[in-house]
């Protein structure tokens, strides 16, 4: 009997501790070590303009930032007007005085003409929402 419940114990620590390993909830912790002080996601440029690039092609660019805030900085989200957009970013809290980096994946598959998709990130800065901008013509 004893046995069985080690066994127990052991096997709903390792199903809770797979689970806790979410974006949402290390957001939730990493906001709570940082709500005495406020970061400040400060990025290099807001926009970029890939110019033209051939219909079927993916274009990449990188949004460089930094924390000018006193405490750390956590990205919560970074969404797209579209799908054929992909950002992918830091995730891990980013200290006072150091920077990161999103990177957007533009799939120019089925598109044309004048093109321009958003990114909004959302972050624990003193500005929460910050919006991003590529634009591509597409031919």
């Amino acid at each position: 009997m004893r046995k069985s419940g080690f066994i127990l114990l052991i096997t709903s620590f390792l199903l809770y501790s797979c689970g806790s390993g979410n974006d949402k909830n290390s957001y939730d912790a990493a906001l709570q070590l940082s709500n005495e002080e406020t970061s400040e996601i400060s990025f290099n440029v807001l926009e970029h303009d890939f110019g033209k690039v051939e219909e079927g092609e993916k274009v990449a660019f990188i949004f460089s930032f930094e924390n000018k805030g006193p405490g750390n900085l956590v990205i919560a989200s970074a969404s797209t007007s579209c799908g054929c957009t992909v950002p992918k970013y830091d995730k891990r809290p980013i200290p006072p005085g150091e920077g990161g980096s999103l990177e957007v994946v533009f799939n120019t598959s089925g598109y044309s003409g004048m093109q321009t998709k958003t990114i909004t990130v959302n972050s624990n800065s003193k500005t929460p929402v910050t919006v991003l901008k590529i634009i591509a013509y597409v031919i």
